[in-house]
This record gives structure tokens, sequence and C-alpha cells, in this order.
């Protein structure tokens, strides 16, 4: 069996966290949605559970972080540095904040983090196997 990760978000609106995720190109399952929850598809092992906040807080009582902090920064591999752009250009246009860190190129390595509309961490990164150093 394959193993699949759900990276899981409380989010403050959900109607718009789904439309900033869609906007990015992930796909709902609405198998896996509801009215305080919308499952979007990354790829087949990959799915993040956007939540609402009151539904989230049936699951933890540990406090929400404020969408200033940076609890965690989730890496997503893109095929290309046109892909690691354009996800970056969707954020900025769909709600989210572009480049909230130092583009970093080094050559092999190409990378931009954005925020979602929550403020979630999200880091755009291609690497260029052919041209990665042997040592």
């Amino acid at each position: 069996m394959t193993k699949m990760i759900f990276v899981n978000l409380p989010v403050t609106d959900l109607a718009r966290s789904e439309a900033f995720y869609n906007a990015l190109g992930f796909t709902k399952n609405p198998q896996f949605s509801d009215e305080s929850t919308a499952c979007m598809v990354i790829s087949d092992a990959i799915h993040v559970m956007l939540i609402t906040q009151d539904r989230w807080r049936t699951f933890t009582k540990r406090p929400i972080p404020p969408a200033t902090s940076s609890e965690v920064m989730l890496a997503l591999s893109c095929e290309s540095r046109d892909a690691v752009d354009a996800m970056n250009a969707a954020a900025s246009a769909h709600g989210g904040t572009a480049d909230i860190n130092p583009l970093q190129d080094l050559g092999f390595l190409y990378n931009r983090n954005l925020a979602d509309p929550d403020g979630h961490v999200w880091e755009a990164t291609f690497v260029n196997m052919d041209d990665m150093p042997t040592e």
C-alpha cells in the first residue's frame, strides 16, 4: 500500500481557502469534504485538508497560531522554474502572499516561498538533477 499524507490546516474562511488552493492547481475531492472540511488533492499520495477553525478545535485544545507565525513550511516539488513562478504568482493573485522569504536560486535548486490566506507557509521548489553538484 502506498503511504499517503494528509496535511491538515485550520482556516478562517473555507470557501476562500478552497478557491486559493484550486487556483494553485489542487483539485477538490468531494468524498472527503463537507461543510467544514475541503480535501484538496495535490497528487495521489498528498492531500491538504482545509478545516474550519471551529471543526479544528474539536481535534485539539492547542491554540491555533496567528497568521504571522511560521509553525511549519511545507515544501512542494515543481516540475520547472516556470512552475515555481506560476505557483507564486497564483498565490499572490488569489489572496495569498508571494515571496514571504527571499527567492533562492542556487542554479540546480530554485525555490520561492508563499503564504496562503491564513498564513500557512509553502515552498515551491524545483531541483534540476542534471545541474546538481557532485560534491
